[in-house]
């Protein structure tokens, strides 16, 4: 603390992501990383965006991608908006759309971050128990509330909600911003991107950082109503008109347009993510149904902390949460068939 701080950040409880380690001879399945690179076709058009241009700044607009995302999901380009990875999206729509009397509202097992923004933009908030088998009740969100946001899949759980209880939520909640956070979507469910048109308060947010394997390039978007995107726009040009560089808006745009690519690699995660559940129920593990690119697994007569520390000990790290309720789980990524083959060997007899 310094006494040249503005007040309210000492108050602030700042987000801690997953770690990355610096050594390179581990099994890293603890950050929903996707195991599989990124699209050649996005690679080859960034190497051919890397030139003597970089001397200018990029469209502010990101019109390119853009576009390539209405294509793709057969909306409007001004019903889509682009940021700096789907953290700055999500930033800057509780920032738009859930500074009001009421309270937010979203689950008590999420995103840490949730409550992160809320302390940053000052929004009281609400966290809505799940039920006791981790799944959204959706009764216990018809209550006044300033906004509903959740996962979907849900993290860390990776428990999916089914598109006719989404539409369930909408028509509930008619007079707030209702925010589906598809980060996992393509894993395993039906993206809600389906239903902006009927519904002028749904936005729904996605990253390109899981199913196109472009983490390290930090892009993230929205779609919804155009007067959604409206104050989303009007958000950003007052933080940061231009939050993708040229790189990221020509890799982005070329991975989205190369489905084949994007087809195979999404089976193949599916196809190994849906082994390694039926190899851990072998050794006794208890996995929650998972939509996503990880599970969410526990083990009756072992420590999920003891686990996590074994593991480690054998080059194999995974994701450990002391929240009371989740504490005896283990968030595990789904990484490629040697990588899972890692994890089952480090697990050992059980």
């Amino acid at each position: 603390m310094s006494k040249f701080w503005s007040p309210f950040v000492s108050g602030l409880v700042p987000y801690v992501p997953g770690e990355q380690p610096k050594l390179t001879k581990l099994t890293k399945l603890n950050t929903n990383e996707n195991p599989y690179g990124p699209s050649p076709k996005a690679l080859a058009a960034m190497r051919a965006e890397l030139s003597d241009d970089l001397r200018l700044y990029p469209d502010p607009n990101s019109d390119l991608l853009k576009q390539a995302v209405a294509r793709y999901y057969g909306v409007q380009g001004n019903q889509v908006f682009l940021g700096n990875g789907s953290d700055e999206v999500l930033a800057h729509a509780f920032n738009a759309f859930f500074k009001h009397d009421l309270p937010l509202l979203f689950p008590d097992i999420s995103y840490s971050f949730y409550p992160v923004y809320c302390g940053l933009y000052g929004i009281d908030f609400t966290a809505v128990p799940l039920d006791e088998h981790f799944q959204i009740r959706l009764e216990d969100y018809a209550q006044p509330n300033s906004g509903v946001i959740f996962p979907n899949p849900n993290a860390p759980t990776g428990c999916l909600l089914a598109l006719d209880a989404i539409e369930q939520l909408l028509k509930a909640n008619t007079e707030s911003v209702v925010v589906v956070d598809e980060a996992y979507i393509d894993f395993g469910g039906q993206t809600a991107i389906s239903l902006v048109d009927r519904y002028p308060n749904l936005l729904v947010t996605q990253t390109l950082s899981k199913s196109r394997s472009l983490a390290g390039l930090r892009v993230g978007l929205a779609v919804g109503h155009p007067d959604l995107i409206e104050a989303l726009e009007r958000v950003k040009n007052s933080f940061n008109s231009y939050p993708l560089d040229r790189l990221a808006i020509v890799g982005a745009a070329a991975a989205f347009e190369d489905c084949e690519y994007f087809d195979a690699t999404c089976k193949a995660v599916i196809d190994s993510r849906d082994a390694l559940v039926e190899q851990l129920k072998g050794k006794g593990f208890d996995v929650l149904p998972s939509a996503a690119n990880f599970i969410f697994a526990r083990h009756p007569k072992h420590d999920a902390a003891g686990l996590a520390a074994r593991l480690r000990e054998q080059g194999v790290i995974v994701r450990h949460f002391k929240q009371e309720r989740i504490a005896q789980f283990l968030r595990i990524s789904i990484g490629t068939p040697e990588q899972n083959q890692a994890l089952l060997e480090g697990l050992g007899e059980l």
